[in-house]
């Protein structure tokens, strides 16, 4: 599955097609894609460094169609089409689109795909004799980028934004850039993984890695660039309105990251139970009301009789052994 066409999704592509066959093609073709070539020259894009060093490693030459020619992948360009089709009919037969996870789809998509292909076994075993055989290691699958996390406690990669966890706020971290999902590491060590998101100018922020420092900074709400991703579910938007009806000023922002922070330390699905709760009889004040619902019940820590200890039975062990032996 591929969730756009970067350079990672054809690193990931290419190498599963040839690793699994064990051979090279002589040729690589892809059409005229930013993630392939870029700038113009004589009416004809050049290929990408990191392209051209994926080739290089494979062994494999690089070309592309001509610039507005997409007839000239027509073979390929039928086959995705037929693929669709492949695809939907197969759904339809299985009755659901629904799957369980991207990786379970994505085993049900291989499972058809290799259905269809046992009808080109004689094909591909003739093409396979004329390829060479593949010698090189495979190359991993991201690309490496290295960031400061800002006083917000997010990063900026590939043109959005991330929240990280509030520990990491001012640390240098190593980010992997695949193409479905990015991996933060501090120290060596894997602190995050956030699913990629595809496009320029986007956000993906957890209240969970930043409601530490807002506590701490209450007046700064009010003003927060991406304050619509602090309200989990409606429920807690409603309940901010509904704090801002009772009370005056800013204190409606405190009682409100409080209750947030709640959620963040214990369940947020508590928090929002007991929301819609106060809600709905019209009796939410504050965070402290909230607190005192969600609060576990301490156990009852029964009271066990001390029992007496014989140690008689050890006296037997102290007996000479001379009296043993008699």
């Amino acid at each position: 599955m591929c969730h756009s066409e970067s350079m990672a999704a054809i690193k990931r592509g290419v190498q599963a097609a040839v690793f699994r066959l064990g051979k090279v093609p002589r040729y690589h073709q892809t059409d005229n894609s930013t993630s392939a070539t870029h700038d113009l020259r004589n009416g004809k894009r050049g290929f990408n460094a990191e392209y051209l060093a994926l080739m290089k490693h494979l062994g494999m030459e690089p070309r592309t169609i001509e610039v507005g020619k997409k007839e000239q992948n027509g073979d390929v360009e039928a086959l995705n089409g037929a693929l669709k089709r492949r695809l939907l009919q197969h759904l339809l037969m299985r009755g659901s689109r629904d799957f369980e996870s991207a990786a379970a789809y994505e085993s049900w998509v291989q499972g058809v795909l290799e259905k269809a292909n046992r009808l080109r076994g004689a094909k591909v075993e003739e093409e396979l004799l004329a390829m060479r055989p593949l010698s090189v290691q495979r190359l991993v699958e991201y690309s490496e980028q290295e960031v400061v996390v800002t006083a917000w406690s997010t990063i900026r990669v590939q043109h959005n934004t991330y929240s990280v966890p509030s520990r990491l706020v001012g640390q240098r971290v190593r980010v992997r850039v695949y193409d479905d999902r990015l991996e933060v590491l501090h120290a060596g060590k894997p602190q995050l993984v956030v699913d990629r998101l595809v496009g320029r100018n986007g956000h993906r922020i957890n209240y969970r890695h930043i409601i530490w420092s807002l506590v701490q900074k209450p007046g700064a709400f009010a003003q927060y660039r991406y304050r619509e991703d602090l309200f989990p579910s409606l429920v807690f938007r409603q309940a901010y309105d509904e704090l801002q009806r009772v009370h005056e000023g800013r204190a409606a922002d405190v009682e409100y990251l409080r209750i947030l922070h709640l959620a963040a330390s214990t369940l947020e699905s508590q928090v929002e139970e007991v929301l819609a709760r106060l809600l709905a009889e019209g009796g939410l004040r504050g965070a402290e009301q909230v607190k005192a619902l969600v609060a576990p019940v301490r156990p009852e820590v029964p009271e066990l009789a001390q029992p007496e200890v014989d140690l008689s039975s050890y006296d037997a062990l102290l007996v000479e052994p001379r009296e043993v032996a008699s």
